[in-house]
């Protein structure tokens, strides 16, 4: 018989797994539970025996996890199950929860941050910070797990299991990138420079380019949760700068364009290794105190450096551009006999990041666009071939987006938290007003620099007009502010940002998928069409060749977004092969 000490201590114990199942069972009830805590709660507790808790990876493969497009029924853990608790004591907690169902989720494996509770959030930074993700800068410590995407096949991405490195527990997959030709429009001749263009023999000069925002170190360490789904040797720098010189080297671009690239890095590591690989580099550290700033670099047997232009988008005393973003605009020219040779111009950005200030977006934008027109403007008033590219930070759906592909903007009253469409819902109802910058900046609605002698064909034209009406007595040019902004480089992208019909994305994290960043080039003046985004123009000076394929969020979510073991950046490299006519 049981004495009634022992009675109440069997009451009390089983009172105790009662709250412990409520607290577990409320926890699994919560309105934010997604699919990365349901599959990462069981195995995250602290049990030395289960090599999943000291891993970080989850202890099935990474290829049976579904996609975020996927409803999953959570199977709990044994701990969980109905014969572990239940008891004479626990039967009438039993009758409460009767079948007790399966969790359905319906998110995908990395769900938003701000869903999570605050502490939730902070733990995973103090976790990052004591795995030692700030790694010293040895660039040989830690070797890239697996091969690197091919790029020499056409056709639809295809997903590859790779082998583990010895930190691994499990096989991860590889994605390959084909290339999409479009060089069967053009016939080519015995010699390799000659073509045939609407029958016409043409010469002309190829080259690639490649615009990655690589993401620094310093970034990655203090917005440590966009990259919670990652295990912590993939972040290390070691290992990541090894996989991004191994992508330098595989895709062998005559143009290099990067973002994010910290200062102590280039210095270090970047500039020489780039240097090796026969690269001349210009760098421009953003202003402030901020550690990362944007490379141009260009292969020295390729092209020869004419000018070099940093922009800074930080202004004393003008609110509006107190951040401190920068660009840079290059003018190259072909390494080709003769003096008819036309120049590159090449330019480099990364936008502020910030979806609620668009105004500042576009600012910053025009900033660039007018360096752009004073570096490519030629002795005849046209300009010279233009590649634009960057971290644009808006979508392509964004006014801002289609203001650099059609040429102009109406912008008064726009709101401005939808200028870049980075997102969906509304913070505030602040619209953009007339003038968007102030004059002090000395940047015209044409997004060029303003000087005295300067006119505009357009206020040229006006101003003939009212001449001719007051019997050819000029009046005062207007002084009307416009409500548009404008600029007279015609621009497409190499990509048509979409796949299959599903849209096309350039970065991946815990947070989103998005596309932001952009290869922009000159296109045909007399073919030029924002519904042609995406497609060779046979008959401009700039002739898009081929391009390296971008991936749907499917895709991405599949290998566990980025960065991952082969990718070692949360965005992925944008590579274009263009013909230059002479």
């Amino acid at each position: 018989m049981q004495g009634p000490f022992q009675q109440r201590g069997q009451g009390q114990a089983s009172k105790t797994r009662c709250s412990m199942f409520a607290r577990r069972l409320n926890l699994l009830g919560r309105s934010h539970f997604s699919h990365s805590e349901a599959t990462h709660g069981c195995w995250r507790s602290p049990s030395v025996w289960d090599p999943s808790w000291w891993t970080g990876l989850a202890p099935w493969p990474p290829s049976s996890q579904p996609n975020r497009y996927l409803s999953v029924n959570f199977k709990p853990p044994d701990c969980f199950r109905l014969s572990w608790w239940q008891s004479a004591g626990t039967r009438n907690l039993c009758d409460r929860f009767p079948q007790a169902p399966a969790f359905h989720l319906s998110r995908g494996l990395m769900d938003r941050t701000g869903n999570e509770p605050p502490f939730k959030r902070r733990k995973s930074q103090e976790e990052f910070a004591r795995h030692g993700a700030r790694s010293s800068p040895s660039c040989h410590s830690v070797s890239p797990a697996g091969r690197l995407p091919s790029s020499s096949q056409n056709g639809p991405a295809e997903v590859v299991t790779s082998d583990t490195s010895p930190q691994q527990t499990n096989q991860t997959t590889e994605i390959k990138r084909p290339w999409e030709d479009f060089s069967q429009i053009y016939t080519r001749r015995q010699r390799e420079d000659v073509f045939i263009i609407d029958g016409k023999e043409d010469q002309s000069f190829d080259f690639s380019v490649m615009s990655y925002n690589i993401l620094s170190q310093d970034l990655l360490v203090d917005n440590a949760h966009l990259y919670k789904h990652c295990r912590w040797p993939v972040l290390e720098w070691s290992h990541r700068f090894s996989s991004i010189l191994k992508e330098f080297e595989m895709y062998d671009a005559d143009i290099l364009c990067l973002q994010e690239v910290q200062e102590d890095h280039y210095k270090k590591q970047i500039k020489p290794s780039l240097e090796s690989l026969g690269y001349h580099c210009e760098y421009k550290v953003r202003t402030g105190r901020k550690p990362d700033g944007c490379v141009i670099g260009f292969k020295q047997f390729k092209f020869s450096l004419v000018s070099c232009q940093p922009v800074e988008y930080f202004r004393h005393g003008i609110p509006l551009l107190d951040r401190d973003n920068v660009g840079l605009v290059l003018l190259l020219r072909p390494a080709l006999p003769g003096g008819s040779v036309p120049s590159l111009c090449v330019a480099n950005t990364h936008l502020l990041y910030n979806p609620r200030r668009g105004d500042i977006k576009l600012t910053q934008l025009a900033m660039l666009l007018a360096e752009m027109g004073k570096v490519a403007r030629q002795q005849d008033g046209s300009y010279c071939p233009i590649i634009l590219c960057g971290d644009f930070n808006s979508v392509p759906s964004s006014p801002l987006y289609s203001f650099i592909r059609e040429g102009k903007l109406e912008y008064d009253g726009l709101p401005i938290s939808k200028i870049s469409g980075q997102e969906q819902a509304l913070r505030g109802q602040r619209l953009l007003s007339v003038p968007i910058w102030p004059k002090s900046l000395g940047i015209s609605h044409h997004c060029q620099y303003e000087t005295e002698s300067e006119i505009h064909p357009d206020e040229e034209c006006r101003n003939s007009v009212s001449v001719r009406e007051n019997g050819d007595k000029a009046s005062p040019p207007e002084t009307k502010v416009q409500s548009c902004i404008e600029h007279d480089f015609q621009l497409t992208s190499v990509y048509s940002h979409y796949l299959s019909g599903q849209p096309e994305i350039t970065t991946c994290h815990s947070r989103t998928a998005l596309t932001v960043d952009y290869i922009f080039y000159s296109a045909a003046k007399d073919n030029f069409s924002a519904g042609h985004v995406g497609h060779p123009h046979p008959d401009g000076v700039l002739q898009l060749l081929s391009r390296l394929c971008l991936l749907c969020e499917s895709d991405l979510r599949s290998v566990n977004g980025l960065p991952n073991e082969h990718n070692p950046s949360d965005h992925l490299p944008l590579l274009a092969r263009f013909r230059l006519r002479l």
